[in-house]
């Protein structure tokens, strides 16, 4: 997949995530602004690697905004706006739950 435009999966309420995902020509670069970012930083910025690794995205500006999100909700978010800044309507649920888990 290729990340065609800017989109937003999430929110800033307490234990989600708002990621934003922005199309980019070098690699992932992640932006993440978090109040536990000392203690669980790198675990978000791995979740959302791995999680755009596996959806084949290569290039990409991530600005992610966590509040205090669980890992299972940082990777529905990344999955829900990759598939949105990709305008990509079909959704290969059994293959997602085979690496979601």
């Amino acid at each position: 997949m290729e990340i065609k435009h800017p989109a937003t999966a999430g929110t800033l309420e307490s234990s989600d995530i708002q990621i934003t995902l922005s199309p980019a020509t070098s690699g992932v670069a992640i932006q993440l602004q978090s109040s536990v970012e000392k203690q669980f930083g790198h675990q978000i910025r791995s979740v959302i690697e791995a999680t755009l690794a596996k959806l084949g995205i290569e290039n990409v500006a991530v600005d992610a905004n966590d509040k205090g999100a669980l890992d299972c909700t940082i990777k529905a978010r990344t999955i829900a706006a990759v598939y949105r800044a990709s305008d990509n309507k079909t959704f290969d649920w059994e293959e997602i739950n085979a690496w979601i888990n």
